[in-house]
Parts: structure tokens; C-alpha cells; sequence
């Protein structure tokens, strides 16, 4: 492997990593104000217990959050110096909100979301890039909120707060389901499981509408990485909906795959005889890899519609029976649906992030043009690789034994009043 591919390779490592505690930071402290809030509503000691065990577990995801965040910030400079030095001046203002939001989450861990979103819109103004002119090969006439307030950073700070809501619903929800196969009567997972359902189930249909959104969006703004994601070679009007398959650049052809007549333009333009772009407008060198982007968008829709089935179960047997769904079926569904979120997020941080190549900043700058001189990164590639190994297993460690501390939870008891 060259270094470019190495410095890539890094860059994708450390994000994948640290895109895990990040969505677990957004959606956690909405449960843990979820089951805060509904012991002062009812007064059970059972949400007041539950909320100070996923206070615990939360501490632990974002104490080793912030260290591979951090990472990432120091990687960033490091790799990329090239896109630093144009982009710096004009996305540094979500950088370093983010860094306050950062230093503010250690006192108030629900800022994470704030934190989460600052990242985002700077992601975003990489796919759209606005808030600058570039006049004789310099940037000049910066405006940073425009940067911040680019075509893509509405949809894709939705598109990803809610997966996060998602993700860790899902995530929790098999946890808690695991204990209740054992214990049906069990108090302390029902309320957490409970609360694990609420987030998911609405959160993913949102989640639909809003991937609904970015579609059209990216439809709009990256239409290479649209033609990519559907293995859509040839321009065409009422394009069809390619599933799966092997897409074979040297023919423009996807063998072997299911296909939805003008599926493609609905999903585009919500008008079935609309004429979608394929990659043959677009030069060879600014081609994504389309193997890459095309089953990773796959995977992540997959696994979309299979939570939202799961969530469209919970909510059929909630309105039969008006109680929590603890139907045996449901709960083993759960269980084998746990990573699904994480699945989709990491997959779509694929299509986000390989679905804009060649380009670093999109038509702007090639990723090629900013990686760093400096030889030999195959040594820092296997250093933070070891790393990151190592504080998985940490996590892992120290999680396995908050769950085992969740077989027998003894209820936290309210704090006594004192009258004058």
C-alpha cells in the first residue's frame, strides 16, 4: 500500500471507531433525561436506579470518546495538511464550537449532541462547499456561517442525529430484551426496555423520511455519488432501482442484480419519469469506487428496513394489547437486531466518505492533493490501530461488567426529604 492509501486507511479507521461512542454520546443522555424524567413524573425507584446504571456506562463510552476524538482532531492536521490550509479559515468556526462543545460536555454531557452536529455541518461543507470564492487559484471572501449553514448540512445533521437516536435505541433495546428472555418480571429491564422502544420506534420512521431527504439532496448536490450508490451507469429517464448485484465499471453493467422499474427516479425527483444522471456524464478519474459505495448503501438500507420491521412489530403488539411488547419473538428480534444502527451508521459513513471521492472538498480539492509528504505512515497506521484495538477491549471489559451488575439490580432509593 502506497501512504496515500495508508493516510485513508487511518483516517477511516479512527472515524469508524470514534463514529461509535459519538452516536452512543448523542443518544444516551436522552434516555438517561427519559428515565430521569419519568421518576419524577411517577416516583418509582426503579427509572431513578436505571438512570444512574446508564449514567455509569455512559461515562465509560464517553471517557473513551473523547480520547479517539481527539485522535482524530490531531489526524486531521497531521494527514491533511493540504486541505487544512484552504479549509481551515472557512469551516474552523464548527471546529472550534465543537471544541467548546467538547470541554462543556464534561460538565453537561447532553452538549454532546451540540457537539456531534458542529462536526457535521464541517462534513457537509465537504460534500457542498460554500462561503468562499476561490479568484486566482486563492480563497478569498470567506463567510463563515454561510460555510456552516452549506446545501448539505440541513439533511445531513438530521440524517445523523436521528441515526443515532436509532442506533442506540436498538442498541440498549437488545441489552435489556437479552435480561428480560431470562426474567420476563423483571422491573428494572421492562422500564429500560421500555424507554429503549420509545427512541427507536420513533425515531426510525423519522429516520425513513429523512433518508428520503438526503436522497434527493445528494441527488441534487453529488450526482456522481448518487449514480454510485445505485450502480447507475447510463443517464436514462424512469431509471430503475438497482438492489444488490456486481457492479462492473469496464461494461456499465450490474450483474446479478434485482431491479425496480423507475425506482430510481422516484427515490430522486418523487417523479417516476424523471431523467437521473448516470456515471457516464462524468469523467473516469472522478468515479467513486462503485463496488464500495453501491453494496454499502445497500447494507445500510437493509438494515433500515429491518429495524423498521422490528419497530412496526413493537408498535402493532403495543396497540393490541397496550402494554410493553415482551412477546418472546420480538425479543429474540431485538437481541439479533442490536448492531443494525451501528451497521447503517458505519455503512453510511462509507457512502458519505468514499461516494465523494476523488474529491477531499467536492470539485474543489482532490484527496490526492492534501494528504501530507511525509513518508512512512504504515507506522502510525499499525500504532493507533493497536490503540484502538486495545481500548475496545476496554470497553468491552468494563460494559460486561455493568451488564452483570444488571442481572440483580437492587432499586436506587429516592433521596429522604428533610422538613424544617
Amino acid at each position: 500500500m502506497s501512504d496515500f492509501l495508508f493516510a485513508r486507511s487511518q483516517m477511516a479507521m479512527s472515524l469508524a471507531f470514534h463514529i461509535v461512542f459519538a452516536a452512543l454520546g448523542i443518544g444516551m443522555p436522552l434516555l438517561m433525561a427519559m428515565a430521569e424524567g419519568m421518576y419524577l413524573r411517577t416516583e418509582q425507584p426503579v427509572y431513578l436506579d436505571l438512570c444512574h446504571r446508564w449514567a455509569k456506562g455512559t461515562a465509560i463510552l464517553f471517557a473513551v470518546g473523547a480520547v479517539s476524538g481527539t485522535v482524530l482532531s490531531f489526524e486531521l492536521g497531521l494527514l491533511w495538511p493540504g486541505f487544512m490550509q484552504h479549509a481551515g479559515a472557512i469551516i474552523g468556526m464548527p471546529f472550534s464550537l465543537e471544541g467548546f462543545a467538547f470541554f462543556t460536555e464534561a460538565i453537561f454531557l447532553g452538549v454532546y449532541l451540540y457537539s456531534g452536529i458542529f462536526v457535521v455541518t464541517a462534513n457537509a461543507w465537504m460534500n457542498s462547499p460554500a462561503g468562499f470564492k476561490i479568484v486566482d487559484g486563492q480563497i478569498r471572501d470567506i463567510n463563515p456561517i454561510a460555510a456552516m449553514l452549506n446545501p448539505a448540512s440541513l439533511h445531513e445533521v438530521v440524517h445523523m442525529t436521528l441515526a443515532a437516536f436509532v442506533a442506540t435505541g436498538f442498541m440498549v433495546a437488545a441489552v435489556h430484551a437479552f435480561f428480560l428472555l431470562r426474567d420476563l418480571s423483571n422491573p428494572f429491564h421492562r422500564a429500560a426496555l421500555g424507554l429503549a422502544l420509545v427512541v427507536a420506534c420513533i425515531s426510525m420512521p423519522l429516520q425513513i423520511l429523512s433518508g428520503d431527504l438526503s436522497a434527493r439532496s445528494v441527488a441534487r448536490l453529488q450526482p456522481a455519488k448518487l449514480a454510485a450508490m445505485e450502480a447507475h451507469y447510463r443517464t436514462q429517464a424512469g431509471a430503475p432501482l438497482i438492489i444488490g448485484g456486481i457492479p462492473q465499471d469496464q461494461t456499465m453493467t450490474t450483474d446479478y442484480a434485482l431491479e425496480i422499474p423507475r425506482g430510481l427516479s422516484f427515490l430522486a425527483t418523487h417523479d417516476p419519469n424523471a431523467r437521473v444522471a448516470g456515471l457516464e456524464e462524468f469523467p473516469r478519474d472522478q468515479w467513486p469506487n462503485v463496488r464500495v459505495v453501491h453494496w454499502a448503501f445497500d447494507i445500510m438500507v437493509g438494515s433500515g428496513m429491518l429495524m423498521l420491521a422490528l419497530t412496526l412489530c413493537a408498535d402493532g403488539l403495543w396497540l393490541k394489547y397496550r402494554r410493553l411488547p415482551d412477546n418472546r419473538w420480538l425479543l429474540r428480534g431485538l437481541i439479533a437486531a442490536g448492531p443494525l444502527g451501528f451497521l447503517a451508521i458505519e455503512t453510511g459513513w462509507v457512502v458519505t466518505e468514499v461516494g465523494r471521492q476523488p474529491w477531499i472538498i467536492y470539485g474543489v480539492m482532490r484527496t490526492g492533493d492534501a494528504v501530507t509528504p511525509m513518508p512512512g505512515l504504515v507506522v502510525p497506521f499499525v500504532i493507533f490501530t493497536g490503540v484502538y484495538f486495545l481500548l475496545a477491549m476496554v470497553v468491552v471489559l468494563l460494559l460486561r461488567r455493568q451488564f452483570l451488575e444488571t442481572r440483580n439490580p437492587v432499586p436506587a432509593q429516592p433521596p429522604e426529604v428533610t422538613h424544617a
